[in-house]
């Protein structure tokens, strides 16, 4: 499975917007500077968490950025379903029906038996789904506080200055 970049930012922003208060929003544009990415494009992975009610905005000149739900309701799923979307990764194209192949079990028999490619990557893409559903940005906020307990401090410092 091959998830876009725009995940791995979203999920660090979640993180770091875990970690301000609710009240305040953070533009776009600060939130790509943290991590020195392109404004523009964080912006549409900002949007798109948006859509999905991962994030909040607001407009004006104290506009930006917030988390929409507690982290503890936010999964790594939800973030990459927003930005990926949720369509299966693997889509079975049938070729085992396609020429000589479809003659040798018979096309009858074929047709009523699943196709063993396309059931085990859908199994190992629902284990994947779950495993990223099993996890929160609240957990992931709190495995960065362990290793360095200073972080949510100086995250909240750096995106109080302006």
């Amino acid at each position: 499975m091959k998830l876009r970049e725009g995940v791995e930012w979203a999920v660090h922003c979640c993180i770091n917007l875990s970690w301000i208060s609710p009240d305040r929003a953070v533009p776009a544009a600060r939130l790509a500077a943290f991590h020195d990415l392109p404004t523009a494009y964080l912006n549409k992975q900002m949007n798109a968490l948006g859509s999905a009610g991962i994030v909040a905005s607001r407009s004006g000149p104290r506009g930006g950025f917030r988390l929409g739900r507690n982290p503890e309701g936010i999964s790594l799923m939800d973030v990459a379903a927003a930005i990926d979307g949720s369509t299966q990764a693997f889509l079975c194209t049938g070729i085992r029906h396609n020429g000589p192949a479809g003659h040798i079990t018979g096309p009858e028999a074929a047709h009523r038996t699943t196709c063993t490619v396309a059931q085990a990557f859908s199994t190992a893409e629902l284990a994947w789904r779950r495993r990223l559903a099993d996890h929160t940005i609240a957990e992931l906020a709190d495995t960065v506080r362990r290793a360095n307990p200073a972080a949510p401090d100086q995250v909240r410092r750096w995106f109080e200055e302006n």
